[in-house]
């Protein structure tokens, strides 16, 4: 189910469709229900699980994963992964400029769950943690959440720092996005010049990027889409769930698809903290093949598309207020 000219990192017949760490590093995250899918949540429990959801993405032909030093013990997980299992065919992307802060815990009373540092020696202290993890594995490094407000595109010595990286490790250089900013995030990392990828929120929601994107596209970086499912609250949405029917497909599958026949051309990660979750979302591959060749499918996924559109600001309010759980 591959584009024959589809290549992503400069790899050819990858499948559209990633997986995410963020929720299978770390026994808290705010995607609705994250709480209920974990049932243990221990260190153990937790790698044992995220080995087998990774387990399950090699058989299912997934080949992007995507981690940080932010999501908990995410990049520790996947390594061990890699060790048990060999990591031949694996492409692998990560992220520093966040610190896990929670210890583990659910209830942080509060205090939050990372702290964000985009500093030049915290670049430095989390490269050489990372690369400690996955080594030559890792061929894209982002930076986590880059906005105009963390002044990072700004920072020449940061940004001196990623190009010496990119030129000492042949890793590609990118930066995630997040916030209702994106796309004036996305055009100043574009005249910035260095970055060959992008991570950021489109969802059948959250569009507002989709216009930036296509720029980066003509500019030559790559696009990776996160929140797919908007934490959880797309699959909600009754208009999805019709369409799901409609497609004869489940409603994440349908949702991850609305992302991947977008003009930007988008890797799409998969969220997911379960085996089940995951073959859910890997139909999204069959049924990407199906819209491409069934005109009424992929009419019915466009008018989806133009039917759900939200406003930004209102979406980003509402993800800020969802429970770490």
């Amino acid at each position: 189910a591959v584009e024959p000219g589809s290549s992503f990192l400069g790899v050819s017949g990858v499948p559209p469709l990633g997986l995410g760490l963020a929720a299978l590093g770390r026994p808290g995250y705010i995607n609705l229900g994250h709480g209920s899918d974990l049932r243990d949540t221990s260190v153990d429990a937790m790698e044992q699980r995220s080995h087998e959801v990774l387990d399950a993405a090699a058989r299912l032909g997934i080949r992007y994963v995507d981690a940080a030093r932010g999501y908990g013990r995410a990049e520790d997980f996947l390594s061990s992964w890699m060790k048990r299992r060999g990591a031949e065919g694996l492409l692998v992307g990560s992220k520093w400029g966040y610190r896990y802060t929670a210890n583990w815990q659910v209830d942080t009373k509060g205090e939050p769950h990372e702290v964000k540092d985009h500093s030049l020696d915290h670049f430095l202290r989390q490269k050489a943690e990372t690369l400690e993890l996955l080594g030559s594995q890792l061929r894209l490094y982002q930076i986590h959440s880059a906005t105009l407000a963390s002044g990072v595109l700004e920072d020449q010595a940061v940004l001196d720092a990623l190009a010496a990286f990119k030129a000492e490790t042949d890793c590609r250089l990118g930066l995630s996005l997040s916030g209702a900013g994106q796309a004036d995030t996305l055009r100043r990392a574009v005249e910035v010049g260095i970055f060959d990828c992008v991570q950021a929120t489109w969802n059948l929601y959250e569009q507002s990027v989709a216009e930036a994107l296509c720029e980066a596209r003509r500019a030559g970086m790559e696009v990776i889409i996160k929140e797919a499912m908007a934490n959880g609250r797309l699959l909600r949405d009754e208009r999805l769930s019709a369409a799901a029917e409609a497609l004869n497909a489940p409603k994440d599958a349908v949702a991850l698809v609305a992302c991947m026949v977008q003009p930007f051309q988008p890797m799409v990660l998969s969220g997911a903290v379960t085996v089940a979750q995951l073959e859910s979302n890997a139909v999204a591959l069959e049924l990407l093949q199906r819209c491409r060749e069934d005109e009424a499918a992929m009419q019915l996924l466009l008018d989806l598309t133009a039917q759900m559109r939200t406003d930004a600001a209102a979406y980003w309010a509402e993800r800020s207020a969802l429970a770490w759980n």
